[in-house]
């Protein structure tokens, strides 16, 4: 299997897949692909084991269903756009080196990935779309590849050395990392700060990929520009 990534501001991967290679991804992920690939929408696909599995799935901001793309005569091509301006980041699974990723970051993986619910919590009505915080698990082996908002800020956490981010900056992270969500103190910082009640607080040791470009902040700029609702 080979792997491109073209464009800058929105960028498309591309994978090319020999015969009975396969790619998994959400059913919204879908740009084009070769008329030699095959394509299937499974449920028990990503590592979900039954109903239940898939569930789990579906909660973590994924669906009951994947799609999988297999090139059923010789080399076939499937491409996945990125839906915002950013970057995509591939990654390296193995049942030692799993990852938590923002709730709508899994673009596509081979075969053997699994993706699962890693991280919920309800922070209050209003903020993310009043579904609260999650992050999905990406785990199993082989590769997958991530779509992160904006330009990407990479750290390496040491053992003790941690961070403090905005929710919605939260791109991907080791799943060794420290991670919780903490009220923001300070009862000026909350009424007044603009930044919300909650922050996360990372902590190494492992490595954190940041986004600059948070999708709720876009919403909550935009607001103020979009037309009332009629009565």
């Amino acid at each position: 299997m080979q792997a491109e990534i073209s464009g800058s501001t929105m960028p498309v991967l591309q994978l090319t897949l020999e015969p009975g290679e396969q790619i998994i991804s959400e059913p919204a992920q879908f740009s084009w692909m070769s008329a030699n690939v095959e394509l299937q929408t499974k449920m028990g696909a990503g590592g979900a084991k039954g109903i239940f599995g898939a569930i789990g799935r579906a909660l973590s901001g994924g669906g009951l269903f994947l799609n999988t793309y297999e090139a059923s005569s010789g080399q076939g091509m499937v491409a996945f756009a990125s839906k915002m301006p950013g970057q995509i980041v591939q990654v390296e699974l193995n049942p030692q080196s799993n990852y938590m990723v923002h709730r709508h970051g899994f673009l596509c993986g081979t075969r053997d990935v699994e993706l699962s619910i890693g991280f919920q919590r309800s922070l209050g009505a209003g903020i993310f779309g009043g579904e609260g915080f999650i992050m999905q698990k990406l785990g199993g082996s082989g590769q997958a590849w991530v779509e992160l908002g904006g330009d990407v800020v990479f750290y390496d956490l040491a053992p003790g050395e941690s961070l403090r981010v905005h929710p919605g900056h939260i791109g991907m992270f080791e799943a060794g990392v420290g991670f919780d969500m903490t009220l923001m103190k300070g009862i000026k910082n909350v009424l007044f700060g603009g930044d919300g009640l909650f922050v996360a607080n990372l902590s190494g040791p492992g490595k954190v990929w940041l986004q600059s470009l948070a999708v709720p902040n876009i919403a909550h700029a935009i607001i103020p520009y979009l037309p009332a609702p009629q009565k």
